[in-house]
């Protein structure tokens, strides 16, 4: 069973995230990221990589793709939130992109913020 991030966990791996570009989504519990490639073929080529990885993980993204820009967002729905399904998705998406594409980071809140709205969630 998969299941929805501790505080804890979110204090330790999020902030690497948040360092390569991922933001919070304001009023989810998900990691949002925004890639802008030189061209279509590279958007599409990062996608296609992206699929193959998503299928080994059975885990798979909310994404959109507009010419040479990739906007993905992360949550596992099976549990309502973030896992570790999403971080490790997360992390072999920027592995794939590498340096082959520029990051929109004025797209959402600090990751950091997820801490804050898990504990929000949980009553606190």
């Amino acid at each position: 069973m998969t299941y929805v991030l501790t505080e804890n966990e979110r204090a330790e791996l999020l902030p690497d995230l948040g360092a390569t570009g991922w933001g919070a989504v304001p009023e989810r519990d998900a990691l949002r990221k925004i890639w802008k490639f030189r061209t279509f073929s590279e958007a599409w080529g990062f996608m296609s990589r992206v699929a193959l990885a998503a299928e080994k993980l059975n885990h798979h993204p909310e994404w959109t793709n507009i010419y040479n820009v990739v906007d993905v967002t992360l949550t596992t729905h099976a549990c309502d939130g973030l896992s570790r399904l999403d971080l490790d998705l997360a992390r072999r998406m920027d592995k794939i992109a590498g340096d082959a594409a520029e990051v929109q980071r004025n797209h959402s809140e600090p990751v950091e913020c997820l801490c804050r709205l898990q504990h929000m969630r949980d009553g606190g």
